[in-house]
C-alpha cells in the first residue's frame, strides 16, 4: 500500500511539475502566443481626397473636410517643406494604404511621394499635398495665399491647379 501511495503522489508530483513547465508560456520551446491572420489584421482605411465646398468655392479636402493645399515652391513632385518648421506649420498628407478620390476628382491625377523621411505624401496633379496648422475646422482656408517657407501656398481646384484670390 506504501508503495502505490508513494507512487501515486510520484505521478501526481510530475504531472504538476510537467504541466507547470511547459503550459503555453512564453519559453523557446513553445514560442510566443499566435493570433489568427483575420484578428491580427487591421483594416486600413486609405487616404480619400474628396471636394468641399469653402468661401473659395469647390476645393480639395480631406475625409473631414479639412483643406489641403500646395505650395508653389514644389516645382516638382518632390516636396521643398521638409524642415522642422515648414512641417509643423504645413504638416504634409501622408498616404495610409492606397490613395483614393471621391466623386468629381480625377483618379489619374492622383499619386504620391516620397519624402526624405522615407513616409508617402500623396500629391494630386503632380502637386505634394499640405494641411494648415492654423485651419481651425473643416472648411478653413486660413493659409490661402500666405508667403511663408519660401513660397506661396494655395488650396486647390478639382483640376488640381491653385485657387488665386487675388
Amino acid at each position: 500500500m506504501k508503495r502505490s501511495l508513494i507512487a501515486t503522489f510520484g505521478l501526481a508530483g510530475m504531472a504538476l511539475l510537467a504541466a507547470a513547465c511547459g503550459g503555453g508560456g512564453y519559453g523557446t520551446r513553445n514560442g510566443p502566443p499566435t493570433t489568427s491572420p483575420v484578428s491580427a489584421a487591421k483594416a486600413v482605411t486609405p487616404t480619400t481626397l474628396y471636394l468641399a465646398n469653402s468661401k473659395l468655392g469647390p476645393i480639395l479636402a480631406d475625409s473631414q473636410g479639412r483643406s489641403l493645399y500646395l505650395f508653389e515652391a514644389d516645382t516638382t513632385t518632390t516636396s521643398t517643406c521638409t524642415t522642422a518648421g515648414c512641417v509643423a506649420e504645413w504638416p504634409p498628407l501622408i498616404a495610409n494604404g492606397s490613395p483614393q478620390v471621391g466623386a468629381g476628382l480625377a483618379a489619374s491625377r492622383l499619386g504620391t511621394t516620397t519624402r526624405t523621411d522615407g513616409r508617402q505624401q500623396v500629391t494630386y496633379s503632380g502637386h505634394p499635398l499640405y494641411y494648415f496648422a492654423a485651419d481651425s475646422e473643416p472648411g478653413s482656408t486660413a493659409g490661402q495665399g500666405l508667403n511663408d517657407n519660401g513660397g506661396l501656398w494655395y488650396v486647390l481646384h478639382t483640376d488640381g491647379t491653385p485657387v488665386d484670390n487675388s
